[in-house]
Formats: structure tokens, sequence, C-alpha cells
């Protein structure tokens, strides 16, 4: 019984557990399993991003060389012509975005409100994001407005200086809402949008236009509104009629007695 209990099955003997031994691993032969496991997808990576690189180096030496070429060109226009060479010839260049406005600008001069106005349509279809989109929508308002169309030139201005709160333009488009408003007689509207332009523009050159545009506002409120008590001076007065002197009788008048005077009324019936 003793020699069961000191060999027995609870004899540390029998209870040593085979320890697992640690497997190293070589970081280069696995690099080596991988590359020739893969090497036809990384060696087609490899020559995709060589291509890609060089494509994009590319593309940017085209285009600076063409924003160059077609600066120089531009450089030189000065009539409509060559403005119009510039557009067809670059026309997704800086270049040619000036040469719209220019060409637009050249336009109003010649009364060409509408040519001017398709051109500057064009301009912000292929520049929608260019910073000039505002200036380029206050010129067709201008525009509008030369043509005699009051409402559209307003819709357009208003579109302006919501859309482009924090532009320049925007108080110069409410400004000029102003002076349609005041050709329309709106003298209210007017007179809000002048408030307006002086509380959320105060520092801006509009700001100090609309303070004249009050001033002359309240003039002319004032000279319109009817006083309620007239003063003394201002009184109609009759004009005087001028009674002049019974003229005596003559002396040698049939009607009376010479030498004497007429007699008095009888009080008597």
């Amino acid at each position: 019984m003793h020699a069961a209990r000191v060999h027995g099955i609870d004899s540390p003997r029998y209870n040593r557990m085979p320890v697992a031994k640690e497997l190293r691993t070589n970081p280069a032969l696995e690099a080596q399993v991988f590359w020739y496991k893969y090497r036809k997808e990384i060696a087609i990576l490899l020559v995709l991003a060589i291509v890609a690189i060089i494509a994009i180096a590319g593309y940017r030496l085209y285009r600076d060389r063409r924003e160059a070429t077609a600066a120089t060109l531009f450089s030189g226009a000065k009539t409509p012509a060559a403005y119009e060479e510039v557009i067809n010839r670059y026309g997704d260049t800086a270049a040619a975005a000036s040469a719209y406005l220019l060409l637009a600008d050249s336009e109003r001069k010649q009364a060409k409100y509408s040519e001017a106005n398709a051109t500057l349509l064009k301009f912000l279809e292929k520049f929608p994001q260019r910073e000039l989109a505002s200036t380029a929508r206050m010129a067709m308002a201008a525009n509008l407005e030369a043509m005699g169309q009051q409402d559209e030139a307003l819709a357009t201005y208003q579109q302006i200086a919501s859309a482009n709160a924090g532009s320049f333009n925007a108080p110069m488009a409410l400004i000029e809402q102003v002076h349609i408003l005041q050709e329309k007689n709106r003298i209210d509207d007017a007179r809000r949008i002048c408030e307006t332009i002086m509380t959320q523009y105060r520092d801006s050159y509009a700001a100090m236009e609309a303070s004249q545009l009050l001033r002359t506002f309240l003039k002319s409120a004032k000279a319109q509104t009817p006083s309620k008590f007239k003063s003394p001076g201002s009184a109609t007065v009759p004009p005087t009629i001028k009674v002049l002197p019974t003229a005596p009788p003559a002396p040698n008048s049939p009607s009376l007695p010479p030498g004497k005077p007429p007699a008095a009324p009888s009080a008597k019936p």
C-alpha cells in the first residue's frame, strides 16, 4: 500500500506534462516565400505605379506649358478677334477666362448687350467656381438694366447679394437694388435695403452711398409731409379794397337848390 501511494497515479513521476518547444521564424525566408508566391502581382503593381507617376508628371508639364503659351497669346490680345482666338485655342486656361470677361466688356462698350450676356454666360458655364463669377453676374445685371429690363436686373442683383453674401460684390449688388427701387418709386423698400447695407457692410463704400441716399429719402419725405398748422404769415389775406371818397355835388345841380344844404330825413313815418 505504501509503495502504491508512492508510485501511484498521483505521484509526481506520472504528472509531468510535455513542454512544447517554441518555433523560431526566419523573416528573410518568409519574405522570399511571399515574393516567390506573389511575384507577378507585385511586379504588375510596381509597373502601374511607375506609369501613374510618369503620367501625372507629364500632364503637369503639359498644363504648365499650355498655360504659359495661353498667357503669352493673351498678353498681346487687344481686339475682340484676338480674345476669341485665345478662347478657341486655350479655352480651359486662366487666360481664356480673362479673355471671356474682356470680350464681354468690349461687346458692352459697343452696346451689344445681348451678345455680352451670352459671352458671360459661357464664362459661367466653364468657370463656375472662379472668384470673378460674381463679377460676371454683376455685369450681366448691368446689361439687363441697360436694355431696360429692370425687373430681370433687380432679380439678378438679389441673387448675387443672397448667394455671395461674403463677397465684395454683395454690397454693390444691394446698392444697385436701391437705385432700381428708387426709379420704381418704392422708397420704403429702398430705405430698408440702405439700412441693411449700413448694418452688415458698414466698412464698405456702399455704406457711405447708402447713408447719403437715406438722407435724401428723409429730406424728400419731410418735403412731401403736409403741415397740420399753418403759420400766421402763411395765411391768405384777402386783397385790400380801396374805397374812393364820394365826390361833392356840383354847385348848379338841378336836384338841390343852390346855396342850401340837403334836408335831413324825417324821423316820422
